[in-house]
C-alpha cells in the first residue's frame, strides 16, 4: 500500500512540476514581447531579427551543453525533429510580427488560441490523447479568449491576422513537440529546432539581420534570453503533460498580458467582458489541472 501511494506521488509530483515549468514559460514568452515594444523607441530592429538572436542564442547554449556533457544529438525520427523546427520558427515570427504591428496584450491573446487548434488537432492525430473532456474544456478557455478580445474594442488590422496565424502554427508546433518527447531527448529536440530555425531565418530574411550596436546588441539579448529560456521550460514540461494540458496552462499568458499590459506598456485595461473571460480561463485551467486523465 505504501508503495503504491509512494509512485501515486511520485507521478502527481512529476506532474505538477510539468505544469510549474509550463507556466514559467508563459511568463517568459510574454517578457519577451515587453522586451520588443520597450525597444521601439530606441532601436529600429525587425521582427525576423529578433526571431535570429533567439534562435541562435539557443542553438549556442544547446550546443556548448552538448559539448560540456560529451553528448551529440540522437535523432530517431527526423521528420518530427524538422517539422517541430519549421512549425516554431513560423510561430514566433508571426506572433513577433503581431507584436510589432498591434498591441502587446492583443498579439498574445490571439497567439494563445493555438489550444483550440491543438485540441482539434490532437482528436485527429494523436488518438491516445483523444480526450472529450478536455476537447471541452478548451472551448470553454476559448470562450473567455472571445470575451477578452471583445471583438468591439479591438480594431482590425495586419497584427491581428499575424496574430492569428502564430496561433495556428504554434498549433502545429505544440503537437509536433508532444510526439517528439516520445523518442527524442530535450537537448535533441532543441538542437535541430535553435539550429534548423535560425538556417531557416538567414535564408529568407538575410536583408534584416546587421552588426548591432551596443543598444541594439542589449535588447536582442534581453528578447532571446526571455525567449530561449521559456523554450527550455516548456520543452521540459512538456514531458510530463498531454499536449492539450500544456496548452491550456500556457493560456495564463493571457491573463499576464491583461494583467500587466496598462501597467508596463500602456496596453488599453479589460472591459467587463474581458474580466469576465480572465476567470473562464482561470477556472477552465484549474479544472483541467485537477481532474484526472
Amino acid at each position: 500500500m505504501n508503495l503504491q501511494l509512494f509512485g501515486i506521488n511520485d507521478k502527481v509530483s512529476r506532474q505538477a512540476v510539468g505544469w510549474f515549468a509550463v507556466f514559467g514559460s508563459a511568463f517568459c514568452f510574454y517578457f519577451a514581447t515587453l522586451i520588443i515594444r520597450w525597444a521601439e523607441p530606441h532601436v529600429t530592429i525587425e521582427s525576423a531579427y529578433f526571431v535570429f538572436a533567439r534562435l541562435l542564442l539557443g542553438f549556442t547554449i544547446v550546443s556548448f551543453t552538448m559539448i560540456l556533457q560529451k553528448k551529440g544529438p540522437k535523432p530517431k525520427n527526423i521528420h518530427y525533429l524538422i517539422g517541430r523546427a519549421v512549425a516554431n520558427t513560423v510561430a514566433v515570427f508571426c506572433f513577433y510580427k503581431a507584436v510589432e504591428l498591434g498591441s502587446v496584450a492583443e498579439a498574445n491573446i490571439l497567439n494563445m488560441t493555438y489550444p483550440l487548434f491543438v485540441a482539434v488537432f490532437s482528436w485527429f492525430f494523436l488518438r491516445g490523447q483523444r480526450d472529450l473532456m478536455s476537447l471541452l474544456i478548451v472551448a470553454v478557455a476559448f470562450t473567455g479568449v472571445w470575451l477578452i478580445l471583445s471583438p468591439g474594442e479591438i480594431t482590425s488590422g495586419l497584427g491581428k491576422m499575424w496574430g492569428l496565424s502564430s496561433g495556428v502554427t504554434a498549433a502545429a508546433a505544440v503537437i509536433y513537440l508532444n510526439i517528439s518527447r516520445r523518442c527524442h531527448d530535450s537537448q535533441t529536440i532543441l538542437f535541430f529546432m535553435f539550429g534548423l530555425g535560425s538556417v531557416l531565418i538567414l535564408i529568407f530574411f538575410h536583408d534584416a539581420l546587421f552588426i548591432p550596436n551596443v543598444t541594439e546588441l542589449f535588447f536582442l539579448l534581453s528578447c532571446s534570453v526571455a525567449g530561449v529560456l521559456g523554450q527550455y521550460l516548456i520543452t521540459y514540461g512538456f514531458l510530463y503533460v498531454t499536449a492539450v494540458e500544456g496548452s491550456i496552462i500556457s493560456s495564463s499568458r493571457i491573463l499576464l498580458a491583461a494583467l500587466l499590459g496598462p501597467l508596463l506598456v500602456a496596453d488599453p485595461s479589460l472591459t467587463l467582458s474581458g474580466w469576465c473571460g480572465a476567470l473562464l480561463i482561470f477556472s477552465a485551467n484549474a479544472v483541467l489541472a485537477l481532474r484526472k486523465t
